[in-house]
């Protein structure tokens, strides 16, 4: 067993998100393996109290950021954590503290595809700032494949090559990803969820779609530090949102972000900056 609590990491203002129902599909995974997620509109427009409907987007976006917060902590370039199923949910408000939500949820090991029950409390902050929803999670039977081989081979791989990596695209157009990319396409998931759990809300359901840029930079400490441009797809609105990231892995201490700053948006059809 394990107890995990995460405090608030930023206050900011944030424009109020459309409150339309988002289902996941039960067949269909992004390039990460994760669960592509289907909007559907709803005419609910206020927030359900006490025994949840497990299949409705209330419980689902909940569940969600119990997913982030996962990543955030034990994810690694061969571990990644995918909300499997929710079991069970409750709803209710907390004096002028918020809302929270209790859950019993499954999550899933995408290169293992184990499945491991976890229980959890998400409270969604009260106030004219939107603030850091506050997670506490615990799982029967954490981290059960060994990756640490994997992680130090790779590791001592990029430490001591004399060139610096360097990608784009990732998954590219076809949404193919080389397979000597893919554990950087998953270390950018797991920095991504800092930013997915930072700016989430019982509005938002956010997943990671593609990181346009990616570049390992110089560094005299033990740490592999990265710069690198992202995009996320927050289902709820639709809207594609970029973001900029400076962050550092390794084995034993895991990814650490450094920096994360939004940029402008940008119409459809328009080239991703180069951040590098």
């Amino acid at each position: 067993m394990f107890y995990l609590c995460l405090k608030p990491l930023l206050s900011r203002d944030k424009p109020t998100r459309d409150k339309s129902s988002t289902l996941l599909t039960p067949e269909g995974q992004s390039p990460s393996g994760q669960e592509v997620i289907v909007q559907e509109k709803t005419e609910e427009n206020v927030m359900a109290t006490g025994e949840l409907n497990i299949n409705h987007y209330p419980a689902r976006r909940a569940a969600q950021v119990v997913q982030h917060y996962l990543n955030t902590r034990y994810g690694s370039p061969y571990r990644l954590l995918q909300l499997h199923k929710v079991h069970r949910g409750n709803a209710e408000d907390v004096a002028d503290s918020g809302r929270k939500y209790e859950l019993e949820i499954s999550v899933q090991e995408l290169n293992g595809n184990t499945t491991d029950k976890c229980s959890a409390e998400i409270l969604f902050p009260r106030g004219e700032q939107q603030r850091s929803p506050q997670v506490q999670a615990s799982c029967e039977e954490p981290l059960k494949i060994n990756t640490k081989a994997q992680e130090e081979a790779l590791y001592q791989q990029y430490k001591m090559n004399s060139g610096l990596l360097s990608a784009q695209h990732l998954p590219d157009s076809y949404g193919h990803i080389e397979p000597d990319m893919k554990p950087f396409w998953h270390l950018s998931i797991v920095a991504a969820s800092f930013v997915m759990l930072n700016e989430s809300s019982e509005n938002t359901l956010y997943n990671m779609a593609q990181v346009a840029n990616i570049t390992q930079l110089a560094t005299e400490n033990d740490q592999l530090k990265f710069d690198s441009h992202i995009l996320l797809h927050e289902m709820v609105s639709q809207e594609i949102i970029h973001w900029k990231l400076l962050f550092t892995w390794s084995p034993p201490d895991g990814v650490k972000v450094l920096q994360m700053e939004q940029l402008p948006h940008r119409h459809e059809g328009e080239k991703p900056l180069n951040t590098n």
